[in-house]
């Protein structure tokens, strides 16, 4: 039956969700139980993507995201793909009329991963646009479940959020981006060099970032505003951990937020949701 592969494609999705991003993962819980579904749908394609880009090292990277990509845009059309990811996706976007362009603009950044090693201020901008705030979009077109009035009001705050979370991953990541893939994100800035300085002028960026979608947290539905706020509370406490560390630390090793911080995070998050905090 249909309906059966249905459920291995959104169990794929799921699954793939909580292998690879506990935090993600548990920001998708907080949210409404309907939700979680189309939320590990667009996660599951975004992850893929991800992982040519980034892993897949030995194989023809190029060829191999052309594929992806064009399989993906035939999933939509066709409303059915055998690749359990794209299947669960297609839904998502053909359920949720989510705009195609925005899906177009991920797959152009993905592609930017596979040649650009140095960013200028105009193609770091553009990558932010596709890898993050258009990933956020697509998340918010579930979010207010399709509403187009809602989602335009709401729009620059949840780029805004992708943006600082994206920025917020290459100050964590810097060391294996510039190490192992050879890339530097940070327009004019020399990784032989990175310094307090540096880091400040891309944390007060990202400061604003922070700022600004809160705003738009706060404004969300509620059967969407305590995972999204969970999500913002868990990349606040590592871009504060981040804004801690000397610049020649961040060089050499990973930030992270143990686990069980994560735990105590979502307890908190809960608690202000129940108390309509947030």
């Amino acid at each position: 039956m249909k309906s059966l592969f249905d459920d291995l494609s959104a169990q794929c999705s799921q699954r793939t969700t909580k292998l690879y991003s506990t935090s993600f993962y548990m920001g998708i819980q907080a949210l409404d139980q309907s939700l979680h579904r189309p939320i590990h749908g667009i996660y599951g394609l975004v992850r893929f993507a991800d992982e040519i880009v980034d892993s897949f090292h030995g194989y023809d990277k190029k060829e191999l995201l052309q594929k992806f990509r064009s399989d993906t845009f035939e999933a939509i059309a066709n409303r059915i793909s055998l690749n359990p990811i794209l299947n669960e996706f297609q839904k998502v976007v053909n359920d949720y009329r989510i705009d195609h362009s925005l899906i177009e603009t991920f797959f152009e950044s993905m592609e930017m991963d596979l040649e650009d090693k140095f960013h200028t201020v105009l193609s770091y901008k553009n990558y932010i646009l596709g890898s993050a705030e258009v990933v956020g979009l697509m998340c918010l077109k579930v979010f207010v479940e399709g509403d187009q009035h809602k989602y335009n009001d709401l729009k620059p705050y949840a780029m805004s959020l992708g943006s600082a979370f994206q920025k917020v991953n290459f100050l964590r990541d810097i060391k294996a981006d510039y190490e192992t893939l050879g890339r530097t994100y940070f327009p004019n800035v020399d990784m032989t060099r990175f310094n307090q300085e540096d880091k400040r002028e891309i944390e007060a960026d990202i400061s604003a970032d922070f700022e600004h979608a809160l705003i738009g947290i706060k404004r969300l539905p509620r059967s969407s505003r305590n995972g999204v706020y969970l999500a913002y509370i868990y990349y606040l406490q590592l871009f504060r951990k981040i804004k801690d560390t000397p610049a020649e630390k961040i060089m050499k090793t990973r930030i992270r937020i143990p686990n069980l911080s994560k735990l105590g995070l979502m307890f908190q998050t809960i608690v202000q949701h129940k108390l309509n905090l947030i």
